[in-house]
């Protein structure tokens, strides 16, 4: 089966991008390096292209009590122009995705969707349509970049007269000439850092792409692939589906807990059990682990305390930051507690292939 391919994949080659199958699509793993991508987002900034995610459209005059019914979050809370964190979870609590929403209107909300979860999603979502609704996989038609770092509103400002200090965190506004083109513009990300997401048209991508990399010359901005994304993601503890979020792990043992209001009007899916792990606790927890020992503590790997299997690694990985072989692990809840000494199971080897781990998240 042929991969997937953004509007972005012939300009990869220009600028030595490396590309991997990532959930069927053609995407560049890095360009001059991982470690070098994550410092410039940490300290200058980075492009990358993010083209491979999902955009639903839901409208209609009975759309906010649909998408209250749908997502964890309170969608009523949300003003014109404004976007919010959410997931959309089965029945029993585990989570179908998480998900960023963009409110244009009343009627008129934007959902934007991890790449490998679009068809499931949009599937799910027309499952659950009621009133006057229309749900439309509107993908297609938006490419989208991401401009990350302390100095992305400075470079991205010297494209457009939309004065972007206004776009405040989680704000967006439509509509924005950038680099001579028509874009929506969002203060969000997926990094740690400040910065901007761009939504625009397929055929503009590579103009768009080319003018922010020659504007940000001067402040050091590299093009950044899915290496880099991944380990600055990791280090601000933003989960990504498939490893901390997954159809068996709920949002609050994930810790985005602040995304679900069991409180707001009406019921939602999952609501019972989210509500119930809210105040009594979830059965397990997202921890952070620092190894003790050599080894990097890899997804999947298995965890114990003494000869008892007491969780698994979601993520792992040398953090570029802190120089240091770190992991996120979901945990039995009795073993949370910080300073608790667990074994990591490196590639399954023997007991005695077990690294010693300190919690310190």
């Amino acid at each position: 089966m042929s991969l997937s391919k953004t509007p972005l994949f012939d300009v990869y080659k220009d600028y030595n991008g490396k590309t991997i199958d990532f959930g069927g699509w053609d995407l560049p793993v890095q360009f001059s390096g991982i470690k070098e991508e994550h410092e410039a987002v940490r300290t200058k900034a980075g492009l990358f292209d993010v083209s491979h995610m999902g955009e639903i459209e839901v409208k209609g005059k009975d759309a906010l009590a649909y998408l209250q019914k749908l997502l964890t979050n309170d969608v009523s809370k949300v003003k014109a122009n404004a976007c919010q964190y959410a997931a959309m979870c089965y029945e029993h609590g585990g989570t179908v995705d998480d998900l960023v929403l963009y409110k244009r209107g009343d009627e008129d909300y934007l959902l934007v969707v991890n790449a490998s979860n679009i068809e499931k999603d949009f599937d799910w979502m027309k499952s659950h349509v009621f009133g006057d609704v229309e749900v439309a996989n509107v993908s297609d038609d938006y490419a989208q970049l991401a401009i990350q770092g302390p100095s992305a509103e400075q470079i991205t400002q010297k494209l457009t007269p939309t004065d972007l200090s206004e776009i405040t965190f989680f704000k967006f506004r439509e509509g924005v000439t950038l680099a001579d083109k028509m874009v929506l513009i969002s203060r969000t990300g997926y990094t740690g850092e400040d910065g901007f997401e761009i939504y625009c048209k397929p055929a503009d991508a590579a103009h768009l792409w080319r003018t922010l990399l020659e504007a940000g010359k001067e402040e050091g901005i590299l093009p950044c692939g899915l290496g880099a994304r991944d380990t600055l993601r990791f280090e601000a503890r933003l989960p990504l589906y498939g490893q901390e979020l997954t159809k068996d792990i709920t949002p609050i043992e994930a810790g985005i807990g602040f995304a679900v209001k069991p409180d707001k009007e009406g019921d939602f899916l999952g609501k019972e059990v989210l509500k119930a792990q809210k105040e009594d606790g979830p059965p397990r927890k997202l921890v952070g682990i620092e190894m003790i020992d050599k080894g990097i503590p890899r997804t999947g790997y298995e965890v114990f305390v003494g000869d008892e299997q007491v969780g698994f690694v979601t993520t792992g990985t040398q953090s570029p930051t802190l120089k240091k072989n770190v992991g996120l692990v979901l945990i039995d809840e009795k073993h949370k507690a910080m300073e608790t000494e667990v074994e990591v199971q490196v590639r399954k080897k023997t007991p005695e292939g077990k690294s010693g781990s300190n919690t310190f998240l």
